[in-house]
């Protein structure tokens, strides 16, 4: 894994945008991909789960997305049935997913980005909501 950090990045997600405001609190600039925009491909989608630990009905979004029309709800469906449907409708990739030289992680909650960073926070994070995170 290069130097860099990655965020697949919703601007319209509250957490995303907490994520990516920590990991420049940490005094890093990531390469920002708005993944509704430039989905990842398959062989990357499959990697991040891979290096993320998940499985890819992990990574599945439910909330305000087509899971249920699109029957994703079936327990019974492949891995690969679950990573079509992601890539026939990129909503339905949970985010922000965040790649660091430490890492990959999907950050639910957002603060779990500071697992991964190369870099501390220097001062207490204050989320969109209010919530103080602490520098350590």
């Amino acid at each position: 894994m290069s130097e860099q950090i990655v965020i697949w990045h919703n601007p319209a997600c509250g957490t995303s945008r907490n994520t990516l405001a920590m990991i420049r609190a940490s005094g890093a600039e990531p390469v920002v991909i708005e993944y509704l925009k430039t989905p990842p491909s398959r062989e990357t989608l499959t990697a991040l789960i891979a290096a993320a630990g998940l499985t890819p009905r992990a990574l599945l979004r439910q909330k305000g997305t087509p899971f249920v029309e699109m029957g994703l709800d079936d327990e019974t469906l492949s891995d690969d049935a679950l990573i079509d449907a992601m890539m026939a409708a990129p909503i339905l990739i949970n985010r922000p997913i965040v790649q660091t030289p430490l890492g990959v992680r999907l950050c639910r909650p957002s603060e779990i980005v500071l697992d991964i960073l190369p870099t501390a926070l220097a001062d207490d994070f204050a989320k969109e909501d209010g919530e103080i995170i602490k520098a350590p």
